[in-house]
């Protein structure tokens, strides 16, 4: 099969096709699907070198390990209780897809506003996973009492009393106040694991 008689069948464009397949440009599950069924190999053999033997003919190769996750919107983050509710809110819902062995319920956001400048722009989107335990100096996303969520770096204070924990929500950007579980409700539902910057064009 050409590559021309590829790309009709996978219903992309040849350039497309092409910078896959010399592994200069990312692809999604639903492409590489389309691809193996036209070439009536399962997905693996995609990422097989077949000019090398394997060693034991009982070994074969393991799938790529691609998950895809939500992108929701700091209104739908802010309401967020169970998986389902992310993944029904809407049914035209985005994905990206990662490599990463996340939980269940990940998910991730696109970054608003200039409060995490200088390390986070507006426009990047971090990967957030409410099953990762949480450490000090994370960025995490959190209800902050209102109708959104908000992505800020948590920082523990210690306990009170009544020993629940004290900790802060704190922006990188000084211009921005910082926010303390002791003085007003803030819920953390998830911590970052992964940032990608947006490449921004000159």
């Amino acid at each position: 099969m050409t590559i021309n008689e590829l790309a009709t069948q996978v219903d992309s464009d040849v350039g497309n096709i092409s910078r896959l397949e010399r592994d200069i440009q990312g692809f999604s599950p639903q492409l590489l699907s389309k691809i193996a069924d036209a070439l009536s190999v399962p997905v693996a053999e995609l990422f097989s070198d077949h000019q090398q033997q394997p060693q034991h003919q009982n070994m074969e190769l393991a799938p790529p390990d691609i998950h895809r996750i939500p992108v929701i919107t700091y209104v739908q983050a802010g309401v967020w209780t169970e998986t389902s509710e992310i993944r029904e809110c809407d049914g035209n819902m985005a994905y990206v897809t990662t490599d990463l062995d996340l939980g269940q319920r990940a998910f991730a956001i696109v970054i608003r506003g200039n409060s995490m400048e200088p390390e986070f722009t507006e426009g990047d989107l971090v990967l957030i996973d409410p099953d990762e335990p949480l450490h000090p100096g994370d960025f995490v996303v959190a209800k902050n009492g209102e109708e959104e969520a908000t992505f800020k770096k948590y920082r523990p204070r210690g306990y009170g009393e009544d020993g629940q924990e004290i900790f802060e929500l704190a922006p990188l950007n000084d211009d921005y106040p910082t926010m303390r579980s002791d003085r007003q409700h803030i819920q953390i539902i998830g911590t970052m694991v992964e940032h990608r910057r947006r490449r921004k064009r000159r």
